[in-house]
């Protein structure tokens, strides 16, 4: 798919709109739904059971999951009239970079459970639309592979500090050396959520070598795949699955996969990652510690109550992602979009406020920048695309979700980002299921 680019005067919009319709002329219909309940059933038909639970799915009951949509249908947009929008600007100044729409793509592990291309197909796609994407410390393929695909597109890094120190500090270094321009310390997923789709599938994909590539291709993890690592508590039950699962392993272990089973690299991979994922001890006294591993400015994501966001700023952070892990986590968590204003006040505009979490259509991104965010991050959606039409797919989703921005800004009133305001929505007392 080849991106347009446009005069303020056409608008962006008006063009993408233009190009559906008449390809509707010739009788050919949007591969990738532009509704985004369409988009995720069409891709949920697509992809197997377990996979698409993994990425669909939420902690516990959900409900999380559910608030974060609630959140953005109670705050309705009170559109005003007469205002000239034949001219309209939906470019954000982000850490001194500028971006065509204030969104960006969210970091997603195990992308290839969606499409065989994974991370390549979206940076790609992100390079093509000029749209920022931020790596998945969980990705498919090695960062430096998707940094040369992204081009000039800017590129962050989401870290989840490991149990190692040095590992922590490789994965940084790489990421600064490939291009990236920031790092996203994910804090809410030191340890993985009650995800009952997962645990009621017994799946989690890291145990079958996906979704590791950051890990094997680092020189760091390799030395240490080398070193003495205990037994895991328990042990599978010896099957064909289990079997299948060994294979898995050395296939996606850098290697030839004979190689890398008679080795057992394949199976040390795994066993050397879970011993490392995840740190339940991090704390605010590590801060200090990434600074003096890179140069880059550093963002924190997960924070949703204010006094976290008050002592992140007096650390120095560079900027805040407010987040609930797309309800992943925390089982009745506080919905994102309800805790972003006590955020961005706390903050006082110190530094750039982002957010993600149930973000779908154009009137969310409006939504949430009039509470005061910056910028938002975009999840699951592109994902779903991924997994229906691959590079093409993700492509279509941010194009789709670019255009309904603009029109939702412009048919509020407003013609640029800086003119959204609190001003322009109204709180209702129920959510519209």
């Amino acid at each position: 798919m080849s991106s347009q680019r446009s005069t303020p005067e056409a608008g962006f919009a008006r063009l993408r709109q233009t190009e559906i319709y008449i390809q509707g002329v010739g009788g050919r219909r949007p591969r990738v739904p532009t509704d985004m309940q369409r988009l995720e059933a069409a891709a949920e038909s697509r992809m197997n059971p377990e996979a698409y639970a993994y990425i669909a799915g939420g902690a516990g009951s959900e409900s999380t999951m559910r608030a974060n949509r609630a959140a953005f249908e109670r705050w309705r947009i009170r559109p005003r009239m007469m205002h000239d929008v034949s001219e309209r600007d939906t470019t954000v100044e982000i850490l001194g970079r500028t971006w065509p729409s204030p969104f960006m793509l969210a970091p997603i592990g195990v992308l290839e459970m969606a499409h065989r291309d994974a991370d390549l197909a979206v940076a790609r796609a992100c390079a093509a639309e000029a749209t920022g994407y931020i790596f998945s410390n969980q990705a498919s393929v090695a960062m430096e592979r998707t940094a040369a695909a992204m081009g000039e597109a800017p590129k962050w890094f989401q870290l989840y500090w490991s149990t190692s120190d040095e590992l922590a500090a490789s994965f940084v270094s790489r990421a600064e050396a490939c291009g990236c321009e920031a790092i996203v310390v994910t804090l809410d997923t030191t340890l993985l959520g009650w995800r009952c789709r997962d645990l009621d599938y017994g799946y989690l994909p890291f145990l079958q070598g996906r979704g590791i590539a950051q890990y094997t291709s680092d020189p760091v993890f390799r030395r240490m795949m080398a070193e003495d690592q205990p037994e895991p508590p328990v042990s599978p039950p010896v099957n064909a699955r289990s079997i299948a699962t060994l294979l898995a392993q050395a296939r996606r272990f850098p290697g030839r996969m004979l190689d890398n089973l008679k080795s057992g690299r394949g199976r040390a991979s795994v066993q050397t990652f879970i011993n490392t994922y995840s740190r339940p001890s991090l704390t605010w006294e590590d801060i200090p510690r990434l600074r003096e591993m890179t140069r880059l400015p550093v963002l924190l994501k997960g924070i949703t109550d204010p006094a976290d966001a008050a002592r992140a700023v007096d650390e120095g952070v560079d900027g805040l992602i407010v987040s609930n892990h797309g309800g992943r986590q925390v089982d009745g968590a506080l919905a994102t979009l309800d805790a972003l204003p006590s955020i961005v006040r706390r903050v006082g505009g110190q530094i750039p406020v982002l957010m993600d979490s149930g973000v779908r259509t154009g009137a969310d991104i409006f939504k949430a920048i009039a509470l005061g965010a910056d910028a938002v991050l975009l999840g699951r959606p592109y994902c779903y695309g991924l997994a229906l039409d691959g590079e093409a797919g993700v492509q279509a989703v941010i194009r789709n979700l670019r255009a309904d921005f603009e029109l939702t800004m412009a048919l509020a009133g407003c013609r640029e980002v800086g003119a959204i305001g609190p001003n322009r929505l109204v709180e209702t007392r129920e959510a519209h299921e």
